[in-house]
């Protein structure tokens, strides 16, 4: 008989045992997920921040361009002015 009960309690110590550790990797697969969520979150903040970023790069770029064909139109109307002052 006190081997049927300590076999017993051994079982329900083992049982007990395993309910722990499947709720620990259930808690920690939870976690997991939420660790998950927040990385996706994050991901979609940068990506839309990189689409500003492009957008106001592209605004740069063709103000940029803009200034550069300004430059060019004046540099070629001082030219024909001093050359017409030199004549």
């Amino acid at each position: 008989m006190h081997q049927i009960s300590t076999g017993a309690s051994s079982a329900v110590d083992s049982i007990l045992q395993q309910n722990a550790a499947t709720t620990e990797i259930s808690r920690n697969a939870v976690n997991a997920a939420r660790g998950t969520s927040a990385v996706v979150s994050v991901l979609g903040k940068v990506s839309e921040a990189a689409i500003g970023t492009r957008a106001a790069a592209e605004t740069v770029l063709s103000a940029s361009n803009s200034v550069d064909t300004s430059v060019g139109n004046l540099r070629a109307e001082i030219e024909g002015f001093l050359k017409k002052v030199a004549t």
